[in-house]
């Protein structure tokens, strides 16, 4: 099969390149590297969509997050992500459905970690565009 049809090729030429700067102990931290070579690039091809889950979920449990002043939109939204489940498993399944198969083989050996350090990332993404979330919320 030619390479330009090969679906793990389609899916990396997606991905915006994400500048990262490498410590110099990356070469025994795989799950860093994954976390700069996979996660990252995923999340910032997502964002849009992640966004855009979060704000479906802000007006589906009703939180006041349009009125909401800047520093009350940052613990609303930090609440939300950090205890419903739900979204938790939805941002996680917009992230992991980009992999490629060999991406998502080692993912299932790592999952706890990776959820851990994938969540962190997301919940930087959204607060760092609460404002965003809340106008997409509002419509």
């Amino acid at each position: 099969m030619p390479d330009f049809l090969r679906p793990d090729d389609q899916l990396r030429a997606l991905r915006p390149l994400v500048p990262t700067e490498t410590p110099a102990d990356a070469a025994t931290d795989t799950v860093g590297d994954f976390l700069h070579a996979t996660l990252r690039p995923v999340l910032k091809l997502q964002n849009e969509l992640l966004l855009a889950a979060v704000a479906d979920f802000v007006r589906d449990h009703h939180i006041a997050l349009v009125a909401a002043d800047a520093t009350t939109q940052q613990r609303l939204l930090s609440e939300l992500l950090g205890r419903n489940t739900k979204l938790r498993y939805t941002i996680i399944g917009l992230v992991t459905a980009l992999f490629t198969a060999e991406e998502y083989a080692y993912y299932r050996t790592q999952r706890p970690e990776l959820n851990r350090r994938l969540l962190a990332l997301a919940q930087q993404r959204v607060l760092g565009q609460a404002a965003a979330v809340g106008a997409l919320a509002a419509d």
